[in-house]
Formats: structure tokens, C-alpha cells, sequence
């Protein structure tokens, strides 16, 4: 399978840039879209570590904490891989490495997002159990994990 992305030069040809050029702007651009996503995990993972010292999830069940873990580690997960490029870019900082930056800050975002799909749908659930019960928390559950996966993944990928 070829990877159908285009590649650096050809990019550059297209769009009448140095190669340079299309590395500082992809970059940029994945800073921006970075910031953005940040914003909302770090909202959410104020909001779990918070949510263990106020809520009395051990007399929730097994249910709730086992949502509740899962919430935690893929909000810590995603956290940890959105930030990822930041350490990548300080580690290969001045060695002419920028086209690996950007494929590494592309793929962790890509997974970045993915995980936080995760910890938003089962943070709804959490939440929706407490406050309407089960049945209504799967299916806000999985109105939130589709709509995550048509418009984050189905709705590009049908564009590229």
C-alpha cells in the first residue's frame, strides 16, 4: 500500500513554495489545530481529577468506576500524545529534522484525537448514568461516538 499523501516536493511545485516553505506552514498549521484540541482535554482532565476527590464513584458500582478509569486513562493518554510533539520538536530542535516533526505532530494528532473521542464518549456516559440512568447513557454514548467518528474521521477521509 503507497502512502497517497503528497509528498513535500510535490507539494511545494503545486502550491509555488520552497519545500521549507511547506514544512513551516504545515507545521504552523498543526500548532493551530494543537491549541485548539488542547483546550478541550486539559477542560476535561481538570474536570476527572477534580471528579475523584468530590464524587463518591465507589458506592456508583463497578460501572462507574470502571467508565469513570476509562475516561481517565484515555483523556491522561490523549493528553500525553497531543503534547508529544512539543518534545519531539524540543529533541530534534535546530538538526534539520522539520519533515519528521510534522509526520510525527501528523500521526499524534490523528491518535491524539482518536483517544479523546474515547474519553468524551465515556465521560457522557458517566455522566448521563448518574443523572438519567443506563439506557439513556449508552445512547447519548453512542450519539456522541458517531457523531465523533463521521465528522472527526468519515467526513474528511470521504474528501481526501
Amino acid at each position: 500500500m503507497t502512502d497517497k499523501r503528497p509528498g513535500v516536493e510535490q507539494a511545494a511545485q503545486v502550491r509555488g513554495e520552497t519545500p521549507a516553505q511547506v514544512l513551516d506552514r504545515n507545521l504552523n498549521e498543526l500548532l493551530q489545530e494543537l491549541r485548539v484540541v488542547l483546550t478541550g482535554v486539559q477542560i476535561l482532565f481538570a474536570f476527572l481529577l477534580a471528579l475523584a476527590f468530590t464524587a463518591d464513584l465507589d458506592q456508583r458500582g463497578p460501572f462507574a468506576t470502571t467508565v469513570y478509569t476509562v475516561t481517565l486513562m484515555s483523556t491522561a493518554c490523549a493528553t500525553v500524545v497531543l503534547i508529544a510533539p512539543v518534545s519531539f520538536h524540543r529533541t530534534v530542535f535546530r538538526r534539520g529534522r522539520k519533515e519528521q516533526l510534522v509526520s510525527f505532530a501528523d500521526r499524534a494528532l490523528l491518535v491524539g484525537l482518536a483517544l479523546l473521542l474515547v474519553g468524551i464518549t465515556s465521560a457522557v456516559l458517566l455522566v448521563l448514568d448518574v443523572v438519567l440512568g443506563r439506557w439513556p447513557a449508552y445512547a447519548g454514548g453512542a450519539v456522541v461516538v458517531l457523531l465523533g467518528a463521521v465528522s472527526w474521521y468519515a467526513l474528511p477521509l470521504r474528501q481526501r
